[in-house]
Formats: structure tokens, C-alpha cells, sequence
């Protein structure tokens, strides 16, 4: 018989922020960093207790920083194409 151990809300929700920042287009740099910082303290947690959502964690973790570089891209070429346009029609 297995024991069930519960899993950690922290990494449950540093998941659902690094997805968030990968979908939402404007608040998704808030979201990943937000979500970073829900992983680290649900890893630091799960390395003291015997809960769960050690993969979610990491999981987290890559969901928001490919999320915050997503958003940083996009961003990156917006500014760069308001700034084509504003040589290209002076």
C-alpha cells in the first residue's frame, strides 16, 4: 500500500502562472516572474516536507521563464517596428 502525500498548492500554482504568461500577451512578463518566484519557494518547501508537485514546480519554472521570453520578443518587436515606421514615414 502507497502512501498519498499531498501536493504542494506553491507549485500547483507557479504552473498555472508560467501557462498564464505564456498565453496572456500584456501581463505575461508579471505572471512568469511571479510564478518563478511561487517555484523556487515550493522547491525550497518540498526539499524540507515529504509533499508532492516536485515536477510541477519545475514545470512552473519552465512555463514562466519560456513565457517572460515569449512576451520580451514580442515586445522586442513591437518597439522595433515603431521605430521602422517612425523613419520610414518622416
Amino acid at each position: 500500500m502507497t502512501a498519498v502525500t499531498e501536493t504542494n498548492s506553491n507549485s500547483t500554482i507557479s504552473l498555472t502562472l508560467g501557462i498564464l504568461s505564456i498565453v496572456l500577451p500584456v501581463i505575461g512578463i508579471m505572471l512568469g516572474v511571479i510564478g518563478i518566484v511561487y517555484a523556487r519557494k515550493a522547491k525550497r518547501v518540498n526539499v524540507n516536507t515529504n509533499e508532492g508537485g516536485k515536477g510541477l514546480a519545475t514545470a512552473g519554472i519552465i512555463c514562466s521563464v519560456t513565457g517572460i521570453n515569449i512576451q520580451l520578443f514580442i515586445l522586442l518587436l513591437v518597439i522595433s517596428n515603431i521605430i521602422a515606421s517612425s523613419f520610414l514615414f518622416s
